[in-house]
């Protein structure tokens, strides 16, 4: 998969291009993503093309109903596949026409047979685009299916694709069929090397990825923000500012732990967690498309539910906490470096933040936002650093509307505050002001 590329920033200066030419006239465009990329997609119209109405169509089946049927009222639309394969009744009965239509990630409909691809090879619209570094990840079968959703028939049925191309080029090596086959395809890709672009390339891109909490998870959280705002008020007016902070951080930490998975202390909760689901989402799409991982939180006992989670996947991963010797650290870093098939590294964030050299890794994810900026960076390079030959792509997962969200705006406002900061929790509280904290609540 090619990272970090600008292929979001190249469909909105697309689309608005066209939005201002067509003025009041225009057809709204759909974006079709991974659910863990619908709010990135928002977050990248706000940033880049504010002018630009956009929707994220999400939540609940009564929710989506009613952002679907007020859907020309936006420019850009942005759904999940998994949303569109269960609204796509709504979409039909709707006669929903779009000017363009973008499949992000275009693998997730590299399986003709699947609902993804059926959902999508139903919508209307005049120009479809597919985003993805990885076309052919097994077959060619793959490469069909996504120019069968871009240009239906232009590569024929499956069934005399089959005898074409796919049969002579990959069981006979049939060198004609296979160039034949380039020649059509070939005007219609804008294909990116690493390789050929790397000098044009920061050697670190950083991505934010938000999530949203879903109903049982966020009505604990507003449960919690609820009596943690009244907490708060009460040990002020009771003990002072300057004597509160203990207790204010133990209610931030609180707040933090419900993004992460209310399981971190709530022992009988069964649901699920936004965040979790969004995870295991771009690590699984990141391994299939060959990279590596290291995975860093301040909780160890989140990778619990994170091994559960990738165990099942028949995932291979590693483990470094405080509990971890130090000799079993070097045994750890090496196994990690030189084992291609051991795809994810969990680390904690005091035991494996600083001392390591894991350049095996080219992907970063920050489950959850870390008080100190500057601890971050730095675990961000234990494989951001001499001897790493890819470039590195950074995820931070932050949830929306919630304090992670307000710590991270927060964060961006005071650079200055950001860049002083000690390694302590407690410092980075110290330097914020009563209106910062109380904000936090808010």
């Amino acid at each position: 998969m090619i990272w970090g590329f600008g292929k979001t920033l190249q469909m909105l200066t697309v689309i608005l291009s066209y939005v201002n030419e067509a003025g009041k006239q225009f057809k709204p465009s759909l974006v079709v993503c991974p659910s863990s990329l619908t709010l990135n997609w928002l977050g990248e119209i706000n940033k880049f093309t504010p002018s630009l109405k956009a929707c994220v169509i999400s939540g609940n089946a009564i929710d989506r109903k009613k952002k679907i049927e007020k859907i020309s009222n936006y420019h850009v639309v942005i759904t999940s596949y998994d949303s569109l394969k269960r609204d796509i009744e709504l979409y039909v009965e709707k006669n929903c026409e779009f000017k363009y239509m973008i499949a992000d990630e275009a693998q997730y409909i590299k399986n003709n047979n699947t609902q993804n691809a059926k959902a999508i090879k139903q919508i209307i619209a005049q120009t479809k685009f597919a985003s993805t570094g990885t076309p052919i990840e097994n077959s060619l079968s793959e490469l069909w299916s996504i120019f069968d959703y871009i240009m239906p028939g232009y590569l024929f049925r499956y069934r005399k694709f089959k005898e074409l191309y796919e049969t002579p080029i990959v069981k006979e090596n049939n060198q004609a069929r296979m160039n034949q086959l380039k020649k059509m395809i070939e005007p219609f890709i804008l294909r990116r090397i690493k390789k050929e672009v790397l000098t044009e390339l920061p050697d670190k891109t950083v991505t934010v990825l938000y999530n949203e909490m879903q109903e049982e998870q966020q009505k604990i959280y507003l449960s919690y923000l609820a009596r943690a705002k009244k907490e708060v008020a009460e040990e002020i007016q009771a003990n002072g500012f300057e004597n509160s902070q203990i207790k204010i951080l133990a209610l931030l930490m609180r707040l933090r732990q419900i993004c992460c998975h209310p399981s971190l202390f709530l022992q009988d909760y069964e649901g699920e967690s936004s965040k979790l689901v969004q995870c295991i989402e771009v690590m699984e799409d990141a391994i299939a498309s060959g990279h590596k991982i290291l995975l860093f939180s301040g909780y160890t006992s989140m990778f619990e539910m994170i091994e559960k989670q990738i165990k099942s996947r028949g995932i291979s991963y590693l483990k470094l906490t405080g509990q971890t010797k130090v000799a079993d650290r070097i045994h750890l870093v090496d196994q990690f470096n030189q084992d291609n098939n051991i795809k994810v590294f969990l680390i904690s964030l005091k035991a494996g933040g600083t001392g390591l050299n894991l350049t095996g890794a080219d992907v970063v994810i920050h489950y959850d936002p870390w008080w100190n900026l500057s601890a971050e960076n730095q675990a961000t390079d234990r494989t951001y650093r001499i001897g790493q030959k890819n470039n590195v792509q950074v995820y931070k997962l932050i949830t929306k509307n919630s304090i992670e969200e307000k710590i991270y705006d927060l964060q961006q406002k005071k650079a200055q505050l950001v860049d002083n900061m000690l390694s302590t929790q407690n410092t980075f509280i110290n330097q914020l002001s009563k209106e910062d904290i109380m904000a936090l609540f808010g």
